[in-house]
C-alpha cells in the first residue's frame, strides 16, 4: 500500500469536523425545548388526560422518602397522575433530563428549606434519574444535607434542611429562633442555584414547634403572631441574599408558599372535608379562598429587594390540586391524614417542570419586575457556527 497523500488526511479530517458539527446541531434539536415567552406560566388549569404519565415510576425510582410513596404504602387510585398543568397561554416545555444536565453541566444547584423543599428535591432527583438511566450517579447524606451527583456532567443536586433559613440557637433558656440572624447562611455560598422556601414550621405548635422563645433584635418573647415573626425572618434572608450573592454568577429563586388542604371550605365543601379521599382537582383555574396570607408577604419582601430574585409561583396551582397529598397514605398511614407534603410522582413534579422552564425560556419575568436573561438552545447556535466553521477553514488552508 503506497503512502498517503496529504489531500486524503486534508479530507478526512474536515469530515471528521463537520460530522462533529452536526452531530452536536442533531442533539440540541432534540433536546431543545421549545420556548415560552409572553406567558404567565402559573396561570391555567390541570387537564386529565389518560395517555399522561409522570415523567418516572415511583417504583424504580430508588431514594423515594416513605412519607411520599403513595403508592408503595397502598394508594389505588391513579387518576392523580394523569393531570397535566396547562397554562392558560401557552404549552409548558417538556422536561429533558438530558438538556438540564447538559445546561447545568459543571454547576451545583442548592434547594434550602423544610420537607416541602424535600419534596421537590426528590421530584427532581427521580426526574434526572430516570432520564438518564445510564449515568453514573452517587445519593450521600451528611448530617441535614443530601447529596446527588451526575458524575458524567458535573452537576450536583444539594438539599439542605433548614426550616426556617433564619438560625435557631440553643441557649440556656432554650431554643431561641432568632429572626434578625444568618449565620448559617455561610454554607449557602459557591452554588451556580438556589432554591429557597420557608413556611410551614412557623406555624408548628406543641410538640411540633422547633423553638421555645423568639427573639428580634435584643427583645426576647415566647411567642408572637406568626405570619409577623415570618416576615422579619424572610426579610432577614433577604438582607442577606442582597449581602452576599453576585446574580451575576448564582440564580436565586424562592419556591412560593405550598399549600394544605386540610378545611373544604377553601374549596366549597364542608369545613370537616380534607384533602383525604379527594381523587380530582379543583376545576378551572381559581381557588374559591384565595392566595394564603403566607404568598402576599414573600411577594413584598421579594419585590423590595435589590437582588433579582424568580419566584416559583407554584402557590395557585397547587392550591387547585386538593388530591396530590398523600392522606392516608403518607409515613404514618392510616393513623395520619397528610394534606402538606404531596405524593411522588405528583404535584412537585410539575414545580420542576417550571424551574426546567425558568432555565430554558429565554426571558424569564422576576418578581422585581426587571428582566433576566438565560441561555437557550438557539442562543448558542451561532457561536457553534462560528467554531465549526473556524474549524473547518483551518483543515481546509492548512
Amino acid at each position: 500500500m503506497g503512502p498517503v497523500s496529504p489531500s486524503f488526511v486534508y479530507s478526512f479530517a474536515l469530515a471528521l469536523v463537520l460530522a462533529s458539527c452536526l452531530d452536536r446541531a442533531a442533539v440540541d434539536a432534540k433536546v431543545a425545548p421549545r420556548e415560552v415567552s409572553g406567558c404567565n406560566v402559573f396561570q391555567g388549569s390541570w387537564v386529565y388526560n389518560s395517555s399522561h404519565r409522570p415523567p418516572y415510576d415511583s417504583t424504580t425510582c430508588p431514594f423515594i422518602e416513605a412519607e411520599f410513596d403513595c403508592r408503595k404504602n397502598g394508594r389505588q387510585d391513579q387518576l392523580y397522575l394523569g393531570y397535566k398543568w396547562k397554562p392558560s397561554a401557552c404549552e409548558l416545555p417538556s422536561f429533558s433530563g438530558e438538556d438540564f444536565v447538559r445546561r447545568m453541566r459543571g454547576k451545583k444547584i442548592l434547594f434550602v428549606g423544610d420537607s416541602l423543599s424535600l419534596n421537590q428535591w426528590q421530584s427532581l432527583t427521580c426526574m434526572l434519574h430516570a432520564s438518564l438511566p445510564r449515568s453514573n450517579y452517587t445519593l450521600a447524606r451528611t448530617g441535614d444535607v443530601s447529596t446527588f451527583d451526575v458524575h458524567d456532567y458535573g452537576v450536583s443536586v444539594v438539599l439542605s434542611r433548614n426550616a426556617f433559613l433564619v438560625d435557631v440557637v440553643k441557649e440556656k433558656i432554650g431554643r431561641v429562633l432568632k429572626l434578625d440572624s444568618i449565620v448559617n447562611g455561610d454554607a449557602w455560598k459557591g452554588y451556580d442555584m438556589l432554591v429557597f422556601n420557608t413556611w410551614h414550621w412557623w406555624l408548628h405548635t406543641g410538640r411540633k414547634q422547633a423553638w421555645d422563645y423568639i427573639q428580634q433584635g435584643e427583645t426576647i418573647r415566647k411567642d408572637m403572631d406568626r405570619l409577623v415573626a415570618f416576615k422579619e425572618g424572610l426579610t432577614t434572608w433577604s438582607k442577606w441574599v442582597d449581602s452576599n450573592i453576585d446574580p451575576t454568577t448564582t440564580t436565586v429563586i424562592f419556591q412560593g408558599i405550598s399549600p394544605t388542604h386540610y378545611s373544604g371550605k377553601e374549596w366549597n365543601e364542608s369545613g370537616t372535608t380534607t384533602c383525604d379521599g379527594q381523587t380530582e382537582p379543583v376545576s378551572g383555574s381559581e381557588y374559591p379562598a384565595g392566595p394564603p396570607p403566607p404568598a402576599a408577604v414573600v411577594s413584598e419582601v421579594l419585590g423590595k429587594m435589590a437582588t433579582e430574585v424568580t419566584l416559583l409561583d407554584i402557590t395557585k396551582l397547587s392550591q387547585l390540586r386538593k388530591d396530590g397529598h398523600p392522606s392516608a397514605f403518607g409515613f404514618e398511614g392510616w393513623r395520619g391524614n397528610d394534606c402538606s407534603h404531596w405524593c411522588l410522582a405528583g404535584v412537585p413534579d410539575t414545580w420542576n417542570q417550571l424551574l426546567y422552564t425558568i432555565l430554558v425560556n429565554r426571558v424569564d419575568q422576576i418578581s422585581s419586575g426587571a428582566t433576566k436573561w438565560y441561555p437557550t438552545a438557539g442562543s448558542r447556535t451561532f457561536p457553534m457556527f462560528l467554531l465549526c466553521a473556524f474549524t473547518t477553514f483551518h483543515v481546509v488552508l492548512f
